[in-house]
């Protein structure tokens, strides 16, 4: 039948991002928990996540910032297109 894929969604706050960061990021270093201590890797995967998402945040909104470029320059280039057509 149909499959479902559980992708996060696109528009999802910050704090769920965050939260994700934090999940992957401590199952990745869990190595180091006995060496650090708990609440020092805690602390220091919180930062991190926090780094993360604001980077990530500012890459989103730059792709959709070129999309909507892009899609008023071919808008433009099809009217100019339009215009030529019709004058000939």
């Amino acid at each position: 039948m149909h499959q479902q894929e559980t992708a996060t969604p696109a528009a999802s706050s910050k704090k769920q991002v965050r939260k994700e960061i934090v999940e992957k990021l401590t199952g990745a270093l869990a190595d180091y928990k006995q060496e650090l201590g708990e609440k020092k890797l805690a602390t220091h995967v919180k930062k991190v996540s926090k780094l993360i998402s604001r980077d990530l945040e500012k890459s989103g909104k730059k792709v959709k910032l070129q999309t909507k470029k892009t899609a008023t320059k071919t808008s433009k280039d099809a009217k100019k297109a339009i215009k030529k057509s019709v004058k000939k």
